[in-house]
């Protein structure tokens, strides 16, 4: 069986703010990546993830960006650093102004730490939705203080 999963949620603003919001570092670390990101995410770009949860910086390749429509990413996916994962984000407008966001991520081996990780990671990616619209909406970083 294939460890992949997608998850998705509706953020109350326009979706070059969405879009904008993961794609900008500062705007990013402002609810996500609470130890810092740095680098804009751009096609071919290497840029750097850091979390208070996971301490050290994950390099995070960025594969496709197509402007207020999609990021194609990947990064490592477990304990073994020759394993990366693929993330899809893809961001469309509502009729009603608001922006669905998709984060969809696969490639975890069929083994125990796989499935771990992939539980995980689907874990983590929620968690940023249910926090960037919380910060969108409403200023709030959810995760400030939530890891140490």
């Amino acid at each position: 069986m294939e460890l992949k999963f997608t998850v998705a949620g509706r953020m109350p603003k326009s979706v070059n703010e969405v879009f904008e919001a993961v794609a900008d570092p500062d705007r990013l670390s402002c609810f996500f990546t609470t130890g810092g990101a740095k680098g804009r995410l751009a096609p071919g770009a290497e840029v750097t993830w850091d979390f208070h949860d996971f301490p050290g910086a994950f390099p995070v390749l960025v594969q496709e960006v197509v402007q207020n429509e999609k990021i194609v990413l990947q990064w490592e996916a477990t304990q073994d650093p020759s394993t990366w994962t693929t993330v899809t984000m893809t961001f469309h407008e509502l009729e009603d102004g608001r922006t669905l966001v998709r984060i969809s991520e696969y490639g975890w081996p069929e083994t125990e730490d796989g499935l771990k990780s992939s539980f995980g990671n689907c874990e983590g990616w929620t968690g940023m939705l249910c926090a960037m619209k919380a910060w969108l909406e409403h200023g709030i970083n959810l995760r400030d203080g939530f890891y140490k």
